[in-house]
């Protein structure tokens, strides 16, 4: 079971992607012009979403790959068009409704896409070979954060690609500059935290004995910054 903490900022985020930010996401996430702020954000994300995208096999035909916190399905559909199985699933119906509608316009090949709302630690979404959670576990607490990764990795087969807010003094100073956005469009406070914190207690968990940290890399993008980490079995040829 998810932690107390765990379900409690579970509940924010819902409220805050389904009902505060709905129209900001959209553009966000779309060929809209923005300002400065957003603009770094948006760029930020899509370097992020291609770092994740580099670490996964060009080819993924027949692989089953779960999208943890799909937002507007992106990485599912450059997954998808990589021949994959792609699990797309989010907490927000507007964000998922935006992404099923995005993606009947894209040419997907061999591969295919399954959108569901709820919580990707849902034991019935069956099992992966890879899961990437990009941006959707910044919000959490590092305890949670390993808790939910180690749910995850009983499930998974080949590799875990998540990314976490690093705890650096530029990230802080961005906290207090993002305090001038309108509350409307503010999300839950994300949760930085000190990458050896967070690879100490990845080592310490029993759940995640075996998974091995690979690759990592920072993306800090004007009011963008976060990092990604790969967790690796090292079975990659699984299917």
């Amino acid at each position: 079971m998810p932690s107390p903490s765990y379900q409690k900022r579970r509940g924010q985020l819902e409220t805050y992607f389904d009902r505060t930010a709905v129209d900001a996401w959209k553009k966000l996430t779309s060929d809209t012009p923005l300002g400065h702020i957003r603009a770094t954000v948006r760029a930020g994300r899509e370097q992020m979403r291609n770092t994740l995208l580099d670490w996964l096999p060009q080819d993924l035909t027949g692989k089953w790959v779960l999208d943890a916190g799909c937002g507007t399905g992106m990485l599912s559909v450059e997954a998808a068009r990589r021949g994959a199985h792609v699990i797309a699933i989010d907490l927000s119906q507007n964000l998922v409704d935006m992404a099923r509608e995005r993606a009947q316009s894209e040419d997907l090949g061999t591969g295919e896409i399954k959108f569901h709302v709820g919580d990707y630690l849902d034991p019935t979404l069956g099992e992966f070979d890879y899961v990437v959670a990009m941006d959707s576990l910044i919000h959490y607490q590092s305890q949670d954060i390993v808790q939910a990764l180690s749910v995850l990795a009983a499930r998974t087969h080949a590799g875990l690609l998540f990314t976490f807010a690093p705890r650096t003094p530029a990230l802080a100073i961005m906290h207090t500059v993002g305090k001038v956005f309108p509350k409307s469009d503010r999300s839950p406070a994300i949760e930085p935290v000190a990458e050896k914190t967070l690879l100490r207690l990845i080592a310490a968990e029993p759940a995640l004995d075996g998974w091995k940290p690979m690759r990592t890399h920072r993306i800090s993008k004007g009011f963008y910054t976060s990092q990604a980490l790969e967790l690796s079995t090292g079975r990659n040829d699984v299917t």
